[in-house]
């Protein structure tokens, strides 16, 4: 019995639907320090999403006004 193995592919553009659909957050925080002295301090937050997707959950958190 032969095992086939189906090889599924995705298009930029369904990727970026998705992405656009779901939603992508990044958190990134990194600070370097020498002998208790902080010589450097990052912090990045990358959020990635539809309007429709982003103002669904905003609004779940407060994050948009009512009118």
């Amino acid at each position: 019995m032969a095992v086939e193995k189906a090889i599924a592919s995705s298009s930029l553009v369904e990727v970026v639907d998705r992405i656009l659909d779901k939603g992508v957050v990044i958190d990134a925080w990194v600070r370097v320090s020498l002998v208790g002295i902080e010589l450097l301090a990052i912090e990045a937050r990358v959020v990635v999403a539809g309007v429709e997707t982003f103002l669904k959950y905003a609004e779940a958190i407060g994050l948009t006004a009512t009118a």
